[in-house]
């Protein structure tokens, strides 16, 4: 049998949430038994530079082209709701989110360009992997998909080795600095918290980040709030190594993998009632109306007066943190495969 993915977007210098989901996804289903041969195929702007990269033995390297190329393999999984216009014999395609469709969290080109994928991946597709409920509710109601043809398949956590440091008073937050993040919010809550603790925003410039870089140069607190730009994950894991408290305000996620990361460093975690960001927590963190900064500032400002409370969060978090794992994506993914072939 051989099973085809679009590894694409597993390999880069700055690996967003997708692509942490390719790079794991793709090393477990090689791993994993099921098919004799995997086939990793890479569009234009990946290929040569996954052609210099080991593989496992299973595997073989393969381009994909729109409308070109063989498409012999028994089934074709597209890990970033995109599939090529000439299909396979049998697809899935992963959705993440669809935030681009339900709100002004992008460029005008870049959602016509979002749009037309996403519509032709949900229509080719004979299975659908969401990665949330949240995300299988947008597909159904954004993109008219039948309830029948989608499947939730949760995100893993992925394996970080936390060093042991002394914790400081700093709210960290994780993610790139865009509009539907919702960092200005965060920026603006800061203002209420105690003159001894720190914010720091660790994440790349995304979509309207000016708009919080404006919030932060308005902030009487600016002297203590830093945004990192893109951390490497050694980098990364100090800093969950260190922050006592974790804010997470987005305004709309697919997933909110940094939720789960936090949880599981032993962080307490406040983050926003909407999307998919309560099925993630579940009850294992403060959950507010991200959207009103006194909610936001009135919760930090409880978690970093009162370090019994902060330690019931901890608790909580890192048994939450535990029912993610990537070694399910993979058999739940595995699964999708069986009910096609």
């Amino acid at each position: 049998m051989r099973i085809a993915l679009d590894a694409t977007y597993s390999i880069g210098d700055n690996l967003s949430g997708v692509g942490v989901y390719s790079h794991q996804l793709l090393n477990g289903l090689a791993a994993s038994g099921f098919a004799g041969q995997w086939e990793w195929f890479y569009r234009s702007q990946r290929y040569w530079r996954a052609r210099s990269l080991p593989v496992p033995a299973n595997v073989r390297r393969r381009f994909l082209a729109e409308s070109l190329g063989s498409r012999g393999a028994d089934l074709f999984h597209g890990l970033n709701q995109r599939l090529p216009r000439r299909p396979f014999q049998r697809q899935v395609a992963t959705f993440h989110d669809l935030f681009v469709l339900s709100a002004e969290y992008s460029t005008p080109d870049f959602r016509a360009r979002f749009a037309a994928q996403a519509r032709h991946a949900a229509e080719t597709a004979d299975r659908i992997i969401a990665v949330s409920e949240f995300t299988a509710s947008q597909v159904e109601g954004l993109l008219g998909i039948s309830r029948q043809r989608i499947r939730v398949v949760h995100h893993g956590i992925t394996p970080r080795v936390i060093p042991s440091l002394p914790r400081e008073n700093v709210v960290l937050c994780v993610g790139a600095i865009q509009k539907r993040k919702n960092q200005s919010g965060l920026v603006q809550a800061f203002r209420a918290m105690p003159a001894d603790w720190s914010l720091v925003l660790a994440g790349s410039a995304g979509f309207d980040a000016a708009h919080t870089l404006r919030a932060i140069e308005a902030s009487p607190a600016r002297d203590r709030i830093h945004v990192t730009g893109y951390l490497s994950d050694q980098e990364l894991s100090r800093w969950y190594g260190k922050a006592r408290i974790f804010a997470f305000p987005s305004l709309d996620e697919g997933f909110g993998m940094p939720i789960l990361e936090a949880m599981a460093a032993g962080i307490p975690v406040v983050t926003g009632n909407s999307s998919s960001l309560p099925e993630v927590a579940g009850d294992a963190a403060v959950v507010l109306d991200a959207g009103s900064v006194n909610d936001l500032a009135s919760a930090l400002c409880q978690l970093a007066q009162d370090g019994a409370l902060r330690m019931e969060w901890v608790a909580k978090g890192q048994q939450q943190a535990q029912h993610f794992s990537w070694e399910r994506a993979v058999a739940e993914t595995l699964a999708v495969y069986g009910e096609l072939l």
